[in-house]
Parts: C-alpha cells; structure tokens; sequence
C-alpha cells in the first residue's frame, strides 16, 4: 500500500488493499468508494459481525435507508445486546453498497456477536447491555497506553502533532475538504496507515487485550479470504487496527488467542437508527459531533457551504424568524472570510456557525441551538425493510403501526387522541400495552384542551433501543396483546406492595387487557384482604376508582373492580380514625394527603349506579365527622375534615365557626391551631378566597394570629407561611386590606347579603347560565361533551 502509484491513481500491484477509515466520515467513505473503484477487487471484507452476512443483501432493498444498525442479541437473554450503526456516509456502509451494485462478495470479519455478547455480559454483570453501543472502540479512540493509565484519542494525537487543538477541524481539513478527483485514490489511506503504525509503535494495544483477538480474528478471515480469491481482496476497517492486520503473524498464534472464548447463541437483524444517536452527545462510543452535517457534506454534489446555509435559512423561517436572501448570501461571504483568516482550506462547521450566529441570529445562541439541533445533530430516522429478520413481536408491532397509521418517528411530537373514535381508541390501546411491556414509545402528556377521560394527550418518540426491548418482550408472547396480558399476569405476582397491584389494575383496564384483569383482580383481593395499614389501603383507592371511569370511558365490564373498590373504601372507613391519633406533624402531613385521595374516590365511587355503594358518601361523611371532634387527631386532619364537610354542605357555617372557635381557643397550643389553620384553608384548597368572602372565619384567625404569644410566634410562622404563601397574589393582596379596614368595614368590601355575610341570599340562575358557554370555551369542551354535561352547567358554574 505504501508504493501506491501517485500519479495514476492506480492500485498496488498486490492486494489485499487495506482501507482504514474512521468510523462515520463522509470524508472517508468517499475515499473508499474511490479506492474501491480503483482497484476493482473481488472480494470486499468489512469490520463487523460475521454473523451478519446473511443480512448484507438487504442493503439493496429499495426500502432499506439509512442510519441503520446491525443488532445482535442474546436468544435466551435479549437484553444483552449490541449495535453496529450505519450511516449513508459510513465507509462500511458505502463499501457494503458498493460491493453489491458490482457483484463483488462482501463478507464482515470482525469477532463474531456470540464472542462481543458473552464478553459483554461478563463485563456488565447486573447492568443494562441494550444501551445502544457500539461493540468496539471507535479507531482506536480512548485506546489505554500501556504503560501509563492514560486513554488515547488518535485523532487528537494527530491533530495536536499538526498544530490543532481541536480534532474534528483537523480531520475536516486534512480528510473532509478534500475533493476525491483532486488526489491519488490510495493516498489517504498510504497517509493514514503511516501515521497510525507510529501510534502502535508508541502505545502498542492500548492496554486493551480484547483488540488482540479481535485482530487475530481478522487475519484469520483474511488468509481465507486471499486462499479463495487471491490477491483481490479489499478490507475496510478502524484505522487503529491496520498496522496489526498488516503485519505478519503466526496463524498458530492468532489461532491460540482465539481458544476458550466465551460464547453465547446470538441473533441479528437490521434495526432502525437515528442521528440523535450517531452523536457523541448521546454517549455513543463512536460518535460524531455533528451527524447532520456530516451527512450533508456528504449528500452535498457541490457548493456544500451555500447548500447548508440555504438550509439554514429554510430552517429559521420555518420559526418565523426574517431571513432573506440577503442574509444567506452574506452569510456565506463571512463564512468564507472566517476560513481564510484561520487559514483553511474551506469553511468547516465552526465558521457556518460562526456565520448564522452573526448574520441570520443578530448574536444569539437561542435560535443557534435550534439550527444544532434540528441540523447539525438531526432528527433522521432510518428505516429497514419488511423482510429483515424480526421477532414475532415485532412483526405483529409493524402490522399494527401500519393498520393504526402509527408512524415511528425520531423527532418528538405530541398527538391527541379521542378515545370515542375507533381508531384512536386503538393507538391508545397499543400505547399503554407497550408501556406494559417497558416499550416506552409513548410518555402520556397533559391534555391542553379538555380533562375527560375520552381525551388522552401522547409525547411520542423513537428511539432506536426500542427495538431491543421490543426483543426482550417478546419472551412474554408472539402478539402485543399475548405478550401484555401475560406480563401483566407474572407483574401481578410479583407486585411488592398494594399500591403497585392497584396501579397495574388501572393499566390492564387502560390497554383493554381482559383476560388478565381477573388475575390481577384476584391478587388485588387476596392482598387488600391481608394489607392492615390504612395508609397503604388509602393509596391504593384513588388507581381503582380511576380504573372505575377509564372502563366506562372503554366500555369495559368493572364490576368486579367495583365490588373490590367499595370494599377497599368500607376499610378505609373503619380504620382512618384510629390510625390518625396521634401522629407526629410529618405523618399527620401524610395522613392529610390520604384523606384527600380518599375524599375525591369516594366522591367518584359514590356515583357509580351499583347498589353496593348505596349510602357509601354518607359513610364517610361519619367518618370526617369523627376525625373533626377527636382531640387526639392531629389539627391539620382535624381542620381539613372540617373543611370537607363545610364544601359539600354538610356542614352549616355556623357549625364550622365554631369548631374554628374551639380549634383556636386560648387553650389550645399555638402549633396544633396552625396546624387546624393549615388543614382548613391551606393545601391548595381555595381557603383564601373562603376567607375573603366569610368575615366570621377571617375574623377568627386574625383574632386568634393576635392573641399569639411573643414566644410561641416564632414556633408557629414558618406553618403559617406555608400556608399563606400558597395562595394567589391577589387574594393575599385583598385580605390583607380586609385586615387592614378592620370588621367593621369587611362586609362592604366582599359584599354583604341577606344570607351568609359575602354571599347573596340564593343562586341568581339568569347570572350563571350567562357564563356557562364561556365556560364552557376555556375548558377546549366541544359540542358532544356540551349535550353530555348539559344537566351539569349550573352546578358547575355554581362550584
């Protein structure tokens, strides 16, 4: 390789031809389809998985586009996994497409996946393998020198020995900027081999033994390759590992090194990529900074700079951002100008940058981070053809994307489903199995638009280690439906507390799994049935009675979950009054929340139509009775039971002024009377404005946050605090004048009536239903929820 015929461009007069590349350069891949060209060999072998050449003739599936990865997985262990990414300017992948537009054999030699798997399981023991990474370090990079514990990075070596301190501007002017017809095919890789046996002259291995075997592998692959082809065999690979291929070596050596290697039975197929994960920004070992532009260099047929600016321009237009023509073209001037002042060849990444930042952002880097983003990084997602080896789970996964019109995508999206539409009924159903089955294609999102239950907000995205979970699952079944039912089935089991069976009874009725639901159901019992702790039992109530509406939401039959949830609500009913005595302030907080929790199921629980919840409301209105009289309950349970009963009108105001006088008596500590204060008016619940318009409550703070002795108002400030400062400027700001007029003027200011002081004597109907259409608009309720809840406008209007 080293007597390349300069002038010609021809081939050495012997093969076989090494070509060292770095792994994702455009600027390489060029270069190997132009020495490829050149010396027309007849073989081609690539740096990869020999497990994987069956899978080679895919890469001319018309269907088949790039990034895309090789994926190898463990058959009895899925999750121990490795990727080989590939994009359209990989050398390997140029050297694959080459090899079959010219008939040319093409052949991986690297160390196979049933070798890279069983190491890798060894190394990350308890560990999660399916992150995504490559199975070998990228030419070299953070190779170990070895005789100090120090990792080389080639490139920066290189570069630093010419005088750059950053490697990705060396390699672009040295490798990228570099036009294929202005230089000798073979030169580069002349160049590139010289200066990478001097770095294994000076390092050796790099303290990594592995390489060893893996490049006595390779030697041994192409002995076999030279005995059946000759001389023309072609071998693209990590320039690190040239040196050691051409060098000579026993093949009794090579063959010693490769005895006793662990093993696993592996599988591969061709999976999906994108270039968010080609970056290095994604802890990708063999990442690029810059995929997106990386693919436009090599996209590019000509004026690359222009192109990427105009780009650019779209872009921030798109943003509604002003960009004109103007901009792109002065843009490309100063990018120019930059790359002359700096002494290179043609402007790389860091002038355009430098350009857009100037010209198209006046200064900012906020729209500059998007252009990174959008361009320089990318969203591209590859796609591989129907006819790529895939588990049964993946199959029956595509075949339901493709009926549900359910596109993957890498870059992030929102989608709104609406749940009474058949086919977004059956997005949301494949979207919830597959987070049963730790497929997290989709996140659930708050709803900007309306709260029902028939609406479900999705954040989508793609990410390529899905299909390596999607592997994984398919353990469970060969349908996603199968596969769902049965995990939710062993989860069940397996569940470590009530809570957790609970909310997986909520998901099962979520992703419409009934045939796992009377599994998950019996669990739920048995443990409900043993499960003594109040708390635990009062977490649990909320999951079942949203389980409750979701299956009316989907038409599922709950009666069983009923039966199961009044039941869970009758124990709550009996055991919260005991299990709140006594409490220190943190588990009197706790305890608050549960009371919440429980007061809202009820109230859900209550409207179900089966006669087994008969008077279930009225049950627990005892129980906030009890919890509002027991001196040995904590104040803040006892103030938000009060609270409770006084919002549903069960409660007169009178009755609840005065166990707000009892509560805040002289005789009572001042901290257990914030505490009341706090469980009354605090926590969000809209206390600020009850005490606006209810002088005799404000009345009896005030007196009482008075008469607070000097001593104790530093124990009690910091609750106080936190109570107050929960409510809204404005309503702080108003009784805070109320306060300041004193009680003889806080009538007028909230507007006395003839009933309760700060309200009118009755409900004005023509007033209310004049704003329930306006209601009605900033809730986002559209016309079918309108007739739905037509005979609930004014109650709703009135809360």
């Amino acid at each position: 390789m080293t007597d390349t015929d300069a002038t010609g461009g021809k081939p050495p007069a012997a093969g076989p031809w090494l070509l060292g590349v770095r792994h994702h350069g455009p600027g390489s891949a060029r270069a190997v389809r132009a020495a490829l060209d050149a010396a027309g060999p007849r073989v081609v072998l690539i740096e990869g998985p020999p497990e994987a050449d069956a899978l080679i003739p895919l890469a001319a599936d018309e269907d088949m586009r790039p990034p895309v990865a090789l994926l190898a997985h463990a058959v009895d262990e899925p999750g121990r996994s490795a990727f080989w990414p590939l994009a359209e300017f990989s050398p390997e992948w140029v050297a694959i497409r080459w090899a079959l537009e010219h008939g040319v054999p093409a052949r991986f030699i690297d160390l196979p996946a049933t070798h890279t798997l069983a190491w890798r399981g060894d190394d990350e023991k308890g560990s999660d393998s399916s992150a995504g990474e490559e199975a070998e370090p990228p030419n070299g990079d953070q190779q170990r020198a070895a005789d100090v514990d120090v990792r080389v990075d080639p490139l920066a070596v290189l570069a630093g020995t010419a005088g750059y301190d950053d490697p990705e501007r060396w390699w672009e002017d040295v490798v990228e900027h570099q036009e294929a017809g202005e230089r000798d095919a073979f030169a580069p890789f002349a160049a590139i081999e010289e200066a990478m046996e001097a770095l294994r002259e000076a390092y050796g291995s790099g303290g990594h033994d592995r390489d060893l075997v893996r490049e006595a592998y390779m030697r041994l692959q192409m002995r076999a390759a030279q005995r059946e082809f000759g001389d023309g065999v072609a071998v693209v690979c990590g320039a690190w590992h040239v040196p050691a291929l051409r060098r000579k070596a026993a093949v009794a050596a090579d063959r010693e090194l490769l005895k006793g290697l662990p093993k696993v039975k592996a599988e591969m197929t061709w999976v999906p990529w994108t270039y968010r994960r080609l970056a290095r920004a994604s802890g990708y070992g063999a990442g690029i900074d810059s995929p997106g532009w990386y693919g436009h260099l090599f996209a590019a047929p000509d004026r690359p700079v222009e192109r990427w600016l105009t780009r650019v321009a779209g872009l921030l237009r798109e943003e509604d951002r002003i960009v004109s023509s103007a901009h792109v073209i002065e843009a490309v001037r100063l990018a120019g100008t930059l790359a002359a002042v700096r002494g290179r060849p043609l402007p790389g990444l860091s002038e355009t940058t430098d350009a857009v930042r100037a010209v198209m952002c006046e200064g900012s880097d906020v729209p500059l981070a998007l252009v990174r983003d959008r361009l320089v990084v990318g969203d591209v997602l590859g796609e591989v053809p129907a006819t790529a080896p895939a588990v049964p789970l993946q199959r029956d996964l595509d075949r339901a994307q493709r009926r549900l019109r359910l596109r993957p995508e890498a870059l992030e999206r929102e989608l709104e489903l609406d749940l009474r539409k058949e086919t977004d009924a059956g997005r949301s159903r494949l979207l919830h199995r597959l987070r049963l089955l730790g497929v997290d294609w989709g996140e659930p999102a708050v709803s900007r638009g309306s709260t029902g239950t028939f609406r479900e907000t999705w954040r989508l995205r793609w990410e390529p280690e899905l299909s390596v979970r999607v592997a994984e699952a398919g353990v469970w079944g060969t349908t996603v439906l199968s596969a769902a039912t049965a995990k939710a089935e062993a989860d069940a089991v397996t569940a470590p507390g009530l809570v957790d069976v609970t909310t997986l009874a909520e998901r099962c009725l979520l992703a419409e799994l009934p045939d796992a639901l009377p599994a998950v159901m019996q669990v739920l019992a048995d443990r409900a049935a043993l499960d003594a702790d109040v708390g635990h039992l009062a977490q649990a109530l909320p999951a079942l009675v949203r389980s409750l509406r979701y299956g009316d939401v989907r038409g599922t039959d709950t009666g069983a979950l009923a039966e199961v949830a009044a039941g869970l609500a009758e124990r709550v009913f009996v055991g919260l009054p005991p299990a709140c005595a006594s409490l220190d302030a943190d588990a009197a907080e706790e305890m608050r929340r549960h009371v919440d929790a429980v007061h809202a199921a009820v109230g859900l629980l209550g409207d179900a139509p089966t006669p087994v919840h008969d008077d279930l409301r009225g049950r627990w209105r005892a129980v906030l009775r009890a919890l509002s009289a027991r001196d040995t309950v904590p104040g803040v349970i006892r103030g938000r039971a009060v609270r409770i009963l006084l919002d549903d009108g069960e409660l007169a105001q009178d009755e609840a002024a005065r166990l707000m006088g009892l509560a805040l008596s002289p005789g009572t500590p001042p901290g257990d009377a914030a505490a009341w204060i706090e469980g009354f008016v605090g926590g969000g619940s809209g206390g600020g404005m009850l005490l606006v318009h209810d002088e005799r409550l404000l009345g009896l703070v005030d007196a009482w946050l008075t008469g607070v002795p000097a001593e104790a108002f530093t124990d009690v400030l910091p609750l106080l605090r936190r109570t107050f400062s929960a409510y809204e400027p404005g309503v702080r700001r108003t009784l805070g004048e109320l306060v300041r007029r004193g009680p003889g003027e806080r009538g007028s200011a909230v507007g006395a009536g003839t009933g309760i002081p700060g309200f009118a004597a009755g409900l004005d109907i023509g007033r209310a239903q004049a704003v329930v259409s306006v209601v009605r608009l900033l809730l986002g309720l559209d016309g079918a929820e309108e007739e739905a809840d037509h005979d609930n406008n004014l109650a709703g209007v009135a809360v």
